[in-house]
């Protein structure tokens, strides 16, 4: 045997493995639980299904486009109007049906609008605030009018899509929901007239 040979080290010293940091573990982990809890959240809503009638309405802000105000008011709080009729009207410059019945909502709101009792909210729905503005003057509407910005309100409501109306009491409770365009002037005042008669 030559000494002067070296045998290779039998115990190769490994590399150390490098894993992913503890700190980009907890990031990852997280972010995924996260995940799930608005996965989870928007499962439990969707079960959940519309408002129904007698819900008592949370209080929601609306700002409104200019010259669509309140009173001359730029904004306005569903809690400013309690003891009023309100009807939510949730539309679009891009939706057909919306235009079915943007002449009768406009001619009833003139009917009610001197009495004070009965107020009419408009709520564009996803939409550009030059169309919104563009379809708002084509129909001829005057009610006050605003952008569901972040479709905050429209979330609330649960809605489906547009348009939808939807009639709050005196009290702030859903009295009437309506999915689709009413077909009629007489229809939305069939809805308003008994409220206003409580």
């Amino acid at each position: 045997m030559n000494e002067g040979n070296s045998t290779p080290n039998a115990e190769v010293e490994a590399a150390p493995k490098r894993g992913v940091p503890i700190w980009i573990q907890v990031i990852i982990w997280l972010l995924l639980l996260g995940l799930l809890a608005i996965i989870a959240f928007n499962m439990k809503r969707s079960q959940q299904g519309s408002l129904k009638v007698g819900d008592p309405i949370q209080n929601f802000t609306l700002s409104f486009f200019d010259g669509y105000q309140f009173q001359g008011k730029p904004e306005i709080n569903l809690s400013d109007l309690k003891g009023k009729v309100v009807v939510v009207n949730f539309w679009a410059s891009w939706c057909k049906p919306c235009e079915q019945e943007a002449a009768a909502l406009e001619s009833v709101w003139k009917t009610y609008e001197s009495g004070g009792q009965v107020v009419f909210v408009g709520v564009d729905y996803v939409d550009t605030e030059p169309e919104a503005r563009k379809y708002l003057s084509n129909f001829g509407i005057t009610f006050p009018n605003g952008p569901d910005v972040g479709t905050k309100i429209s979330q609330y409501f649960r809605i489906t899509g547009v348009p939808e109306t939807y009639f709050i009491d005196q009290a702030g409770n859903l009295a009437y929901a309506q999915i689709g365009p009413f077909g009629s002037e007489s229809e939305i005042q069939a809805i308003i007239d008994p409220l206003i008669q409580k």
